[in-house]
């Protein structure tokens, strides 16, 4: 018993002395953001150059949201997407038979107007001429032809109803289309949020424009 006693209590003994060892033997932890090496920064004129450490270098790379020439091409182009959906919009009032189709017109004069002025407005931040140049419509997607928007004029009642959705509707999936390709395109974080309004919104207004048809 006594020889027992003895045995376990040295095997204790070496147990603790083995936690010791194992928790001593424990690297302190590395500080965050740590690794990686560090980064020199040009100053501005007059002002020496700044040493970044890597989670700064990379802080900063995300908060450079500088427009690129899709961010700029998109404003431009939107612009003049926009403003074809106005007139079509602005042909409603005398020429439409439903009701639903006039207060569909009446709430894409209200929201794409304000949009073309927010797209003037970050052109103007950004000292960017605010004109589309020499675009070809056709190349804009969704753009309805000088053929097309002839024929709405003429058209009256129900017919005008009918091709008015037609040609929205393929107005609008254009304009998405725009909307997503400069989100994968772009680096601008408010054109992205443009682009973001206008096909949630344009989404659902075609949705709606299905059910009218």
């Amino acid at each position: 018993m006594l020889f027992r006693r003895a045995s376990l209590a040295l095997t204790a003994a070496l147990a603790l002395a083995l936690a010791g060892c194992d928790s001593g033997s424990d690297a302190a932890p590395e500080p965050a953001g740590g690794s990686g090496p560090s980064v020199i920064v040009p100053g501005a004129p007059g002002e020496g150059n700044r040493t970044l450490s890597a989670r700064e270098a990379a802080q900063q790379r995300a908060e450079d949201d500088t427009p690129n020439a899709a961010d700029v091409a998109y404003a431009r182009m939107m612009i003049v997407h926009h403003q074809q959906a106005l007139d079509m919009a602005a042909l409603v009032p005398d020429r439409a038979a439903s009701g639903d189709v006039k207060r569909l017109a009446s709430r894409i004069a209200a929201a794409q107007g304000p949009e073309i002025t927010s797209m003037r407005g970050w052109l103007t931040s950004y000292e960017k001429d605010g004109t589309a140049g020499r675009h070809d419509h056709a190349a804009m997607p969704g753009m309805a032809t000088g053929a097309q928007l002839a024929q709405l004029r003429a058209a009256r009642g129900a017919a005008f109803d009918q091709l008015f959705l037609t040609l929205m509707i393929t107005h609008h999936q254009g304009a998405i289309t725009m909307a997503t390709d400069v989100k994968a395109q772009g680096n601008n974080l408010r054109i992205e949020e443009m682009a973001d309004d206008v096909v949630a919104q344009q989404t659902t207004e075609i949705q709606r424009m299905l059910t009218m048809r």
